[in-house]
């Protein structure tokens, strides 16, 4: 290490231009790594912080909230086994609406749920509304920024029903759009108005059975319950719309940016160690050990990599406090840390590269062509 920090003292602009490029290099690794999370997490959130573990849909529906339908009576044989209050409807209707007869449409997802049950939404502003048929709703705080406020009056374009917003959630998104809240009496109305039956007394058909249940309930479940399917909530957010595609292309770019980073810092590496062939042969005809001389190279690319990234950390979480919020980004102490990791471990990767270079260096010929 005495050598590599030596010869970093005695080349500093050599050395510091390398770490600006690290330092860019790790910086748009995590923006991206970041971005790729926030984008996430607005795709899925109100899945995600769903206090259920298991969801039951239609056999036919491939795993898809959406494309599933059904009715009380599969309900009425979910609860049987896992009890009335593990086991809750939940229905899903992507829709458009206006605020207080204004111009302004916004897509939303009205979620369809028991506002006494496990899905209950949990207000961070304003009041809940209850099960009986009230004509009011909880909306995500996204919805603020179309002027949506507390005591507005939102409309569904398809429907033509309108209701009266009394509370706030906070990070409840379904496929990028804002959750909006109604109760279960509401949903069927807003059914029925969509299928045009004039059958009040008909029950519309949920969507989705979340439910709190253990390994051996759901297979009771499948085993006992007809034309249904049993997913963990990674298959039920896995299938939402767009995220699978979303984040495969997110992630093959953090790849080929790791990728990126390890060769950009293997060719500058290799080419400076090109440069100093002849003081590595004079070093081994002193004697000195391929072991130390190795970890000279080796030190240089960790110094350099822990400096740049350490750098990028504080340009990152400084660039993320002056993002705006409908900018979604997020980065978690977890991802933090395995990003970083990969980021050194793929430049001491790019190192080795070399280091096999300074293994074939013969101490003779190097003096020779030093004398010469």
């Amino acid at each position: 290490m005495f050598l590599a920090l030596r010869e970093m003292r005695h080349s500093k602009a050599r050395y510091l231009l390398i770490m600006v490029i690290m330092l860019l290099v790790s910086f748009l690794v995590l923006f991206v790594t970041g971005l790729a999370r926030g984008l996430a997490y607005a795709n899925i959130s109100a899945v995600k912080n769903m206090p259920a573990n298991y969801y039951v849909v239609q056999g036919d529906a491939d795993q898809t909230f959406r494309r599933s339908q059904l009715q009380d009576q599969e309900l009425q044989s979910v609860r049987s086994i896992v009890g009335e209050q593990n086991a809750t409807p939940l229905g899903i209707q992507m829709s458009t609406i206006t605020a207080n007869d204004t111009d302004v449409k916004t897509d939303v997802t009205f979620f369809a749920v028991d506002m006494k049950g496990l899905l209950a939404p949990t207000l961070v502003k304003g009041e809940g509304t209850g099960n009986e048929n009230n004509g009011s709703v909880v909306v995500d705080r996204k919805l603020e920024e179309s002027g949506v406020t507390i005591g507005s009056t939102i409309k569904d374009q398809a429907t033509g029903m309108s209701w009266k917003v009394s509370g706030f959630v906070q990070n409840s998104s379904y496929s990028h759009t804002p959750v909006v809240y109604l109760n279960l009496t509401d949903w069927q109305e807003m059914k029925r108005g969509m299928s045009g039956s004039g059958d009040v007394a008909k029950k519309a058909a949920y969507n989705v059975i979340a439910m709190k249940a253990t390994d051996k309930q759901t297979e009771t479940i499948f085993n006992q319950v007809k034309n249904i399917e049993v997913i963990t909530e990674k298959q039920a957010i896995t299938s939402i719309p767009g995220y699978k595609a979303e984040q495969n292309s997110l992630m093959m770019m953090i790849i080929f940016l790791f990728v990126i980073a390890a060769f950009v810092l293997a060719v500058f590496f290799y080419v400076i160690t090109i440069q100093k062939t002849s003081q590595f042969g004079i070093l081994k005809a002193m004697g000195t050990k391929m072991s130390y001389l190795a970890w000279s190279v080796v030190g240089q690319v960790l110094i350099l990599s822990i400096a740049s990234l350490s750098i990028s950390l504080l340009l990152t979480f400084g660039m993320n406090m002056s993002l705006p919020d409908s900018m979604p980004f997020q980065l978690d102490g977890s991802t933090v840390m395995l990003t970083s990791c990969l980021f050194v471990g793929m430049s001491l990767l790019g190192s080795l590269i070399s280091v096999a270079r300074v293994t074939k260096i013969d101490a003779l010929e190097a003096i020779g062509r030093t004398g010469a």
